[in-house]
């Protein structure tokens, strides 16, 4: 198989080096960028396969090159950031990441994180059989062989994790999944710190939806249990 290439955009050399270091040891080839605009040159000249974005960068910061970057690509982007509010991780998956670490970091878990998004990427990228059933409720539809999703006949850009949650949940209405199942089936990994991420990445997917407005959630909440939908 092909050798994949990461890119790692971090303005703190010593940062980018240790991860360099461990992808390296995992088989990775990596391209190092010091700034967001040396990244979206990168990506630009260069098959990634996945990118490693710090957001507070000169030049152009995270959030503008994940922008550069889904303009013509779906690869995994891992942020991997200082900031470490809540609202901070809602920007940076809004903006169209796919996962997000805040430092200091585990090396181990960057890596297993790695790992589970290209697997589950590379999955994605084989050819499908047609004839998964097409799911509807509450004006959503939702298209398993082309991953797309519309809301009242409107596309809505979902990011590839958002689009698996969704999917997992519409597949089995009125059944309740704990973050920790959620985690498992979507990122393919053990449970680690994922319940905060699961809440997130569920906020976002209300927000693309509508369905923070609504009443009547297509996406519900069972306090101390899990999420299910409500369709």
């Amino acid at each position: 198989m092909k050798r994949m290439t990461i890119l790692v955009a971090d303005d703190e050399a010593e940062i980018a080096d240790l991860i360099e270091l461990h992808l390296k040891k995992e088989g990775y080839d990596v391209i190092k960028a010091g700034d967001g605009q040396e990244a979206v040159q990168a990506v630009t000249a260069h098959p990634v396969n996945l990118a490693i974005l710090d957001i507070m960068m000169p030049k152009l910061d995270g959030y503008e090159v994940v922008r550069h970057i889904r303009e013509h690509s779906h690869m995994p982007i891992i942020f991997l950031s200082a900031k470490t509010s809540d609202l901070d991780k809602i920007a940076g998956l809004v903006q169209g990441a796919d996962d997000y670490m805040t430092k200091p970091f585990n090396p181990m878990e960057l890596i297993a994180r790695v790992n589970a998004h290209l697997r589950r990427y590379l999955q994605m990228s084989q050819p499908v059989s047609a004839g998964k059933p097409v799911l509807e409720a509450g004006g959503v539809v939702i298209y398993p062989d082309q991953r797309t999703v519309t809301l009242y006949g409107e596309t809505i850009e979902l990011t590839p994790k958002e689009f698996d949650i969704l999917y997992l949940l519409a597949s089995y209405p009125k059944k309740v999944f704990s973050s920790e199942h959620i985690f498992q089936h979507v990122w393919g990994e053990a449970y680690f710190e994922s319940s905060n991420t699961v809440m997130v990445h569920i906020r976002t997917l209300r927000k693309k939806l509508r369905d923070d407005t609504n009443k009547n959630k297509l996406i519900k909440t069972v306090w101390g249990v899990g999420y299910s939908f409500n369709g």
